[in-house]
C-alpha cells in the first residue's frame, strides 16, 4: 500500500483539517508521502518536516492562491501522478470536496467522501462512514486503485507537538489552464457577526420557542435576539437551530434574523462535532436530536419536563425559562 497525504495550504500555513489527515495517515502505520499545493507550500512542509513522511512533493504557484476548480484539479492530479500512490488521503475541506471528484475522473481513480475512520487488516484498507443521516454505520473497502479518500474533519486529533525542520521537497511541474475567472476580493462577515464556528467548544442551538408567546402572552423576539447574540459574543459558541425556527422564516412568521438554513441541525441539517452542546426552546424530537449524536456532552433548557430531551436524549435537562437562564448566564459571563 503506497499512501499519499494530499494537502493544501491556507493563508501560507496548514489548516486544522490537513493536520487531522496527517494524524490519520500516521495511525495506519504504513510509509507515506506528503504532497502540498498552494503558496507557502515549502514553509508549510517545514512545519511538518519531522512527521515521518518518506518524501515531500510540492506545487507552489500563485495560481493556487485562491480555490479555483481548474487550477486545483490540475495541481492535485499532477501531485498524485508524481507520487505513484494507490491510496490518497485528503482532508474533506470545501476546496477538496469540490475539486477531487474531478481529479478522480481524470486519473481513473475511485473516490469516497465523508470518511470517519480508517483501519488496516493485513494488506486491506477499510474505511468507515455513515449513511442515511448518520443512522447506518458501514465499513467499506475497494479493490480498484487509485483510491481517493476524503476524511471528515473533527474525527482525528490535529498533528502537532514536534519541532519544525527543513523539509527536502521535490517541486512537481504542472501546466495550469488559463483562468477564465477573476477574483476581485473576498467578502465575509465581521468576526463578531460570524455564527457558524466549527472549532468552537460549545454548540448553542435555538429552537422555535424563542419566537412564540411567552408567559405574559406577548412575543419577545427582539429580547431573544439580544440575549442570544450577547451569549454568542461572550462565549464564542457556534450557533445552530432547529428546523422549526427555519420553517417560521420560510412561512413569513416572526423569526430571528441572524439565523438561516446554514445553522440548521438535525436530519435535514448538519451534524456537528463540538465537545459540548446546549439546546434551548426546542422539544428534542428525533429529527433534531439525530444531529447531536457526535456532541460529547448534551444539555437542554425547556419548560416541559416531559419533552424529548427528558427521555434520555440529553445528559442534563434544565426545566426552566430560557429567557431567565440566558439572562443569568450573560450576567455571569
Amino acid at each position: 500500500m503506497k499512501t499519499l497525504v494530499l494537502l493544501h495550504t491556507a493563508d501560507f500555513t496548514l489548516p486544522k483539517a490537513a493536520l487531522e489527515t496527517l494524524t490519520a495517515a500516521k495511525q495506519l502505520g504504513a510509509p507515506y508521502t506528503v504532497a502540498l499545493m498552494g503558496p507557502g507550500a515549502q514553509a508549510s512542509a517545514n512545519l511538518i518536516a519531522n512527521c515521518g513522511a518518506e518524501r515531500f512533493h510540492i506545487i507552489e504557484n500563485e495560481a493556487l492562491a485562491a480555490p479555483r476548480y481548474s487550477s486545483d484539479t490540475a495541481a492535485a492530479a499532477a501531485l498524485i501522478k508524481a507520487s505513484g500512490a494507490d491510496i490518497i488521503l485528503a482532508p474533506g475541506t470545501t476546496r477538496y470536496s469540490r475539486a477531487l471528484p474531478g481529479v478522480a475522473a481524470r486519473i481513473g481513480a475511485q473516490i469516497d467522501t465523508r470518511i470517519v475512520g480508517l483501519t488496516v487488516e493485513g494488506d486491506t484498507l477499510h474505511a468507515q462512514r455513515w449513511y442515511y443521516r448518520q443512522r447506518i454505520y458501514t465499513t467499506i473497502t475497494r479493490a480498484a486503485r487509485p483510491w481517493i479518500i476524503l476524511l471528515d474533519t473533527g474525527v482525528y486529533a490535529p498533528f502537532g507537538g514536534i519541532a519544525a525542520g527543513e523539509a527536502a521537497c521535490e517541486t512537481v511541474p504542472c501546466d495550469f489552464p488559463a483562468a477564465r475567472t477573476t477574483i476581485n476580493g473576498v467578502q465575509k462577515p465581521a468576526a463578531d457577526e460570524q455564527t457558524i464556528r466549527p472549532d468552537a467548544q460549545l454548540l448553542f442551538v435555538a429552537g422555535a420557542g424563542w419566537t412564540k408567546k411567552q408567559r405574559d402572552g406577548s412575543f419577545h423576539g427582539h429580547t431573544a435576539a439580544v440575549l442570544i447574540k450577547e451569549f454568542l459574543g461572550k462565549s464564542d459558541a457556534s450557533l445552530g437551530s432547529s428546523k422549526s425556527i427555519i420553517d417560521l422564516q420560510s412561512e413569513g412568521g416572526e423569526a430571528l434574523s441572524f439565523i438561516s438554513h446554514m445553522n440548521q441541525i438535525g436530519q435535514t441539517g448538519s451534524t456537528p462535532r463540538h465537545p459540548k452542546g446546549l439546546s434551548t426552546c426546542c422539544h428534542g424530537e428525533e429529527p433534531h436530536v439525530v444531529g447531536w449524536r457526535f456532541i460529547n456532552e448534551r444539555r437542554a433548557i425547556n419548560l416541559d419536563p416531559n419533552c424529548g430531551w427528558a427521555q434520555g436524549k440529553a445528559d442534563v435537562l434544565y426545566v426552566a425559562d430560557a429567557f431567565a437562564v440566558m439572562n443569568k448566564l450573560n450576567t455571569l459571563l
